[in-house]
């Protein structure tokens, strides 16, 4: 992507951190911590609420912190008085475990197309080591028509 910033408007990180409550986001104690030109990134502790019963890092909680960080970031990018994304596929690749800590998500776009977007999404460990690599697509949808009735956020 160019270096330029992507999102819709000039957000501020302190702005969209209400997308992160009350909702299963919060539950995993997911925090969005960097908001810059060209990505979103965000941590999500290993501990009871994010692991197996093996005490490992669970697969499910990758995936919801990279579609998380990756939905939020696809619908800064839209107007969000006309349109809302909605995730329509995701892969993961799980490359390494995790036992404890944080791990830290950064979401940054392949593609922003008009009707869809494509976003990669990086899961690291504390030593900003590779745990798991997803790519999300979204679709691009007029508020209303299949996007829901409310718009995402209002910010």
């Amino acid at each position: 992507m160019p270096n330029k910033a992507i999102w819709f408007k000039d957000y501020q990180l302190e702005e969209i951190q209400g997308l992160c409550l009350g909702n299963m986001i919060a539950h995993l104690g997911i925090e969005l911590t960097m908001l810059s030109d060209g990505c979103l990134v965000g941590t999500m502790p290993v501990d009871h609420r994010t692991t197996q019963p093996a005490g490992l890092l669970h697969g499910g909680a990758s995936v919801a912190l990279a579609e998380s960080l990756g939905s939020i970031a696809a619908n800064l990018c839209v107007d969000p008085d006309r349109w809302v994304c909605v995730g329509q596929e995701i892969n993961a690749s799980h490359l390494r475990s995790v036992r404890k800590g944080l791990v830290t998500g950064t979401a940054t776009p392949l593609y922003l197309g008009r009707t869809s977007q494509v976003w990669e999404i990086t899961v690291a460990d504390e030593r900003q080591r590779s745990v798991c690599v997803v790519r999300l697509t979204v679709a691009v949808v007029a508020l209303g028509h299949g996007g829901g009735k409310i718009k995402v956020f209002d910010v």
